[in-house]
Formats: structure tokens, C-alpha cells, sequence
């Protein structure tokens, strides 16, 4: 047991959002520096916000974060609930109010001192606005998509940039074997971090991603013109968000109503029909999906993950609330919760590794 004092006696915890390789190592840093070093209280709250609405927890003990630092997954479970945000078909701005008000009672009910969220942008948005409703709130930020503004990294990223890098490593072999386009999809709806690093890595001959909408006759003529140089195959690589230089100039709901029409399954598979329409290459279309965010978390995202954890514990302790927990440079600290509530941190258009890409030989479609 700790015997340093702690401001906060007990406090709540809970994940929230997709799940991704080390939630297990960030609960764990928390949960046993919290109880080591302060003799702190510790709620698990289950299946995220939705736990604290339905009064799912329990008391979590020592021997509850044993063994799991190198699990993936959760072993609070998750969801996608947000109680801010108005459900299809109940207009009624009493359904939210509700909802928000449950988790209010039910924080007050466990008598809790602080909560503490693990999640990516909407966990740590809905963090911020319990927050703004008087509550004392932590955040962790995790995500595969490294798209949380704040902090220079999350973890699951890394571990997520290893799984796809290893995917397009695979492809090459059976691209080359039939000297075909082989596209591969990864996940990164808004930002394109983890596309444009599996790419690099994997040396993709064309990144595609969100921030840089492509021009499919550019992707043509450079898919071309490695024909023509001798190089049998290409490998292509599209974030799951990526779109084309047209939609880029259609308005929301036009652009809705095009995707809805022509990104059929996904967007990976009509980039290869793009493609092979343009060149009349034989092209072929592999989603990661969800292998992505599954599996043990890589030793990096483990290091990250508890460091995180453990600072925030020591934040607890000292009662420092409405924060997130950040790397920033080559150290932990933290940002305020209006940091990366309701933001996305795009890949910025001069970021040295899209100047890299290029360097190489990489086409970014245009």
C-alpha cells in the first residue's frame, strides 16, 4: 500500500471508443501506481461511458492488472456510446439530458473523486464536456490513428504501424509473383498518419490520404512510368478516409451522397477500380480492417501507454484535474481537456515525412 498523500481517495476508470493495443498497459500503470504509491480507491467503470449510465462497475483490486500489460484489448470493455450527442429518432433534448444526468448521479453515487477516460478525439471530447458539467475528469489519449491534438503521440500507433507495415511487406512478394497493383486500405478516416507511415515503411510506390486529395490520372501516369522503367508491380496504399481532387471540391452532402455511390465496399476497392480503368493494369484490393487495432501491443506503445498512466496517477494524487495526459517532445506531461476536445490533428501539408515519401519516389496522387 502507498503511504504518500493523495488528493483524490477514489476514483473511476474507463475506456471508451474503438479498442486498441495497449488500453491493458495504460490501465495497468494507472491502476497500480495509484494504488501502490497512493493507497487510492479504483473503480472500473464497463463498456465505457455506457457502464456509468447503466451502473455497470466494479472495485478493481491488485490482482486485477496482473498479467495484462502485454494482453490487447480491454479488459474493462468498450463502446462507442456518447451521451452528448442526440440519438436518431429521439428529437427530444430530454434523451441527452438524461443521459448525461445518469452519469452525473452515478459518479456522485460511487462517490468519486476523479474519472478517468482512456479514448481517442470523442472520448476525451466527452471528457471535456463532463468536465464543463462539473465533474473531475482525466483523459489518456489512445488511438491507431495518432490524430489527438496535444500530444505528439498515442499509443496503439505504433503498434498499429507495425502490423501494416508487416501487411505491405507481404504484398509485395504475391504482387510481384503476378505483376499485378496490389491496393492495400488502412484505417485513418480523417488523418493519415498511419497510411503515410506503414507506406514509408513498407515502401508503397502511392500514399494515399485524407489531407492530399488525388488526381487518379496522376496515379495512372505514375504507375505507368514504372511499367516502362522494368517494375513489374506497384504497391498502392490508401487510408480508408482518402478521396479524389473532385469530391475534395463538393460540398458535405453532395460528397456523402457521391461516396455513398461509388466507395463500394470501400475506398481501397474503388481506388483499384480507378485504377484499373485509367491503365487497364490488372489490380486487386486487400482491407486491413480490423487486424489493425487487434493483437499485443508493440514494446514501444507498452512504454508509452504506462508512462501515461502512471502520470496520470500522479496528477490524481495531486488533484490536478480537467487534463489529458501527453507526450510532448521527449517528455510526459499534460494539456488541458479543451485541447483536443471536438479537433483532429491532420498530417500537417509540410510534415517531412510527405516530403520523404516523395524523395523516394513516392507518388501522394497529385
Amino acid at each position: 500500500m502507498g503511504n504518500r498523500y493523495s488528493v483524490t481517495k477514489t476514483f473511476g476508470i474507463l475506456t471508451a471508443g474503438g479498442d486498441c493495443p495497449g488500453l491493458n498497459a495504460a490501465i495497468r500503470g494507472v491502476c497500480r501506481a495509484a494504488y501502490d504509491r497512493y493507497g487510492m480507491n479504483i473503480v472500473g467503470i464497463a463498456n465505457g461511458y455506457l457502464g456509468l449510465i447503466q451502473e455497470n462497475w466494479r472495485f478493481l483490486r491488485p490482482q486485477d492488472t496482473y498479467g495484462i500489460l502485454t494482453r490487447g484489448g480491454t479488459i474493462l470493455g468498450a463502446s462507442r456510446e456518447k451521451p452528448f450527442k442526440d440519438r436518431k429518432g429521439e428529437s427530444d433534448s430530454e434523451i441527452e439530458g438524461d443521459r448525461v444526468q445518469a452519469i452525473k448521479d452515478n459518479y456522485r453515487k460511487l462517490n468519486l473523486d476523479c474519472l478517468v477516460v482512456l479514448g481517442g478525439n470523442g472520448t476525451n471530447t466527452t471528457g471535456c464536456l463532463l468536465a464543463r458539467e462539473g465533474l473531475n475528469v482525466l483523459g489518456l489519449p489512445k488511438t491507431i490513428d495518432n490524430d489527438i491534438v496535444g500530444t505528439d503521440r498515442t499509443f496503439g500507433f505504433h503498434s498499429a504501424l507495425a502490423i501494416g507495415t508487416e501487411a505491405i511487406d507481404r504484398l509485395h512478394s504475391t504482387a510481384q509473383s503476378h505483376s499485378r497493383v496490389i491496393v492495400i486500405e488502412l484505417m485513418g478516416h480523417k488523418a493519415g498518419w498511419l497510411a503515410l507511415y506503414a507506406g514509408v515503411a513498407g515502401g508503397g510506390d502511392v500514399i494515399l490520404i485524407p489531407e492530399i486529395p488525388y488526381d487518379i490520372k496522376a496515379i495512372g501516369r505514375h504507375l505507368e512510368a514504372r511499367a516502362r522503367e522494368g517494375k513489374s508491380y506497384s504497391i498502392v496504399v490508401v487510408a480508408e478516409g482518402a478521396l479524389s481532387t473532385a469530391e475534395a471540391a463538393m460540398d458535405k452532402k453532395e460528397r456523402k451522397k457521391y461516396r455513398a455511390e461509388t466507395v463500394n465496399p470501400s475506398i481501397g476497392y474503388r481506388v483499384a477500380r480507378e485504377i484499373g480503368e485509367e491503365t487497364g493494369m490488372e489490380t486487386r484490393a486487400t482491407v486491413l480492417g480490423y487486424v489493425q487495432r487487434g493483437g499485443i501491443p508493440s514494446a514501444s506503445d507498452r512504454v508509452l501507454a504506462t508512462a501515461l498512466g502512471t502520470a496520470a496517477a500522479d496528477l490524481l494524487a495531486k488533484g490536478k484535474y480537467g487534463r489529458m495526459v501527453a507526450l510532448i517532445g521527449d517528455s510526459i506531461g499534460s494539456v488541458d481537456l479543451s485541447v483536443p476536445a471536438e479537433k483532429v490533428k491532420n498530417v500537417p501539408l509540410d510534415h517531412y515525412m510527405l516530403d520523404t515519401a516523395q524523395a523516394v519516389g513516392t507518388c501522394l496522387g497529385v
